[in-house]
């Protein structure tokens, strides 16, 4: 059974919302170290921006993945189409994140690792808002 939090559309978008914000905030920070080449201080970023996708955005994919979405296609069989996609993008997220542990050396940032992170950042822009749509509302 899901959490009241992830059953109303305003509560469970605030989670989306601070995920996001606070996963811009780190990229912006990160981007402007890289940019600077002031590498070892971008590398500590890294690992932030690793700890965030982990604690916040997969944590919440699971507990959407343990109740919510089964709650969801319970009420509405007709739902299993869009609740496997979105599972989908949640593996997305995951095979991201794996990728970028295994790219970052000790005291560099890879490029790829880059890509990645916006990669993550946009795939979890566009899955909230089709989670919203097709999941939430505020009844």
């Amino acid at each position: 059974m899901s959490g009241p939090s992830l059953k109303k559309l305003n509560s469970h978008r605030s989670i989306h919302d601070g995920v996001i914000t606070e996963g811009r905030d780190l990229m912006e920070r990160f981007l402007e170290l890289y940019n600077n080449n002031q590498i070892k201080k971008a590398r500590m970023v890294t690992d932030e921006l690793t700890e965030h996708w982990e604690t916040r955005a997969i944590a919440h994919a699971d507990a959407e993945e343990e109740g919510f979405y089964q709650e969801k296609l319970d009420q509405k069989p007709e739902l299993l189409e869009k609740i496997n996609m979105l599972k989908r993008d949640h593996e997305l997220l995951r095979i991201l994140l794996r990728e970028i542990k295994q790219l970052l050396p000790k005291e560099e940032t890879h490029p790829d690792v880059i890509d990645r992170f916006k990669a993550m950042q946009l795939l979890m822009q566009i899955h909230n808002s089709e989670e919203e749509k097709y999941l939430l509302s505020d009844s």
